[in-house]
């Protein structure tokens, strides 16, 4: 590899770590209190750690957490894991048409760090060109790294932490999808397309859609940005 090769790697991975910054942000106090729960469910330190690293899916840890501390067995908590990451499939099929040059081992080490997170990042940048590889196994990493990180402090202040609550790390979860979200707001249409389906979403919750309120707001926001934006064109036209 060339000088030039070199500066230019390591450039797309300095791109990558700071369009990472708002996941960072946000996986460190979550993954602590993973961390903390994990650990408060009789997880072993040494366990809590592995699943970050080996499943590395936040929500779905989370829930694999309580259910081993409700004393569920262990096929039943291997297929709600199972359910719960399913959207991973959406995810990847979403982005896979983007990245067709790509070898299979390439496109296995995305898919081991895909998020969420990671793709709201990636899908805001990959219609417009697919950045550098670097840039974009550099996002993925800083999100499990930060992850990890998250994960090792939950377990190392888990005799410290009782609770997780009053220290407000229930908020930091939607908190990045709003910093993501409006880095993603690329005119007004898209801004109020937000504010309808966040608004809309508290409405349902309060009429007591319970946790579907959000599945709700989002097929509702989506179909109406669809339509916000076919209308905008007609006029246009």
């Amino acid at each position: 590899m060339t000088t030039g090769d070199q500066g230019s790697s390591l450039s797309d991975v300095s791109a990558g770590l700071t369009r990472a910054v708002p996941i960072i942000l946000g996986y460190v106090p979550i993954g602590l209190t993973y961390g903390v729960l994990a650990q408060k469910a009789g997880l072993s330190g040494l366990n809590v750690v592995l699943m970050s690293l080996l499943v590395y899916a936040g929500s779905s840890q989370l829930v694999a957490a309580g259910l081993f501390g409700s004393g569920a067995s262990a096929p039943s908590i291997v297929l709600t894991t199972f359910v719960v990451n399913l959207r991973h499939m959406l995810l990847s099929a979403a982005v896979a048409p983007y990245l067709k040059r790509w070898g299979r081992g390439e496109l296995a080490a995305f898919a081991y760090e895909l998020t969420d997170e990671t793709f709201a990042l990636h899908a805001a940048s990959f219609p417009s060109g697919v950045p550098p590889k670097g840039e974009v196994f550099a996002i993925n990493a800083a999100g499990q790294a930060s992850w990890l990180l998250g994960t090792g402090l939950g377990v190392a202040l888990g005799e410290v932490i009782r609770d997780v609550e009053p220290l407000g790390l229930d908020y930091v979860l939607p908190a990045m999808f709003i910093a993501l979200s409006v880095m993603q707001m690329e005119d007004m249409k898209g801004f109020a397309v937000a504010l309808f389906s966040g608004t809309l979403s508290v409405a349902l919750l309060l009429l007591g859609a319970g946790q579907w309120n959000v599945i709700l707001a989002t097929v509702i926001g989506a179909s109406t940005g669809v339509l916000l934006e076919l209308w905008t064109n007609n006029r246009s036209s």
